[in-house]
């Protein structure tokens, strides 16, 4: 597995994790009936925390920069 999540898009992804966990977790956000759509908040952390996403992979993307060799 290489990495091939940036540096900005790793930022991104703790952002977005963050915000959507927060929302599973009724404190900030009002209990509704799809609170529990906040845990998705856990794919984009955890990718960002390894630095891998396996949809990059199945698209050849990469948001890394290109290392000198």
């Amino acid at each position: 597995m290489t990495e091939n999540v940036g540096g900005i898009d790793r930022i991104a992804r703790i952002v977005v994790g963050l915000l959507l966990i927060a929302y599973a977790i009724p404190l900030w956000f009002p209990a509704t009936g799809w609170n529990w759509v906040g845990w998705i908040g856990i794919v984009p952390l955890l990718t960002a925390v390894f630095g891998y996403c396996p949809a990059y992979s199945l698209l050849g993307i990469s948001s890394c920069p290109r290392r000198a060799r």
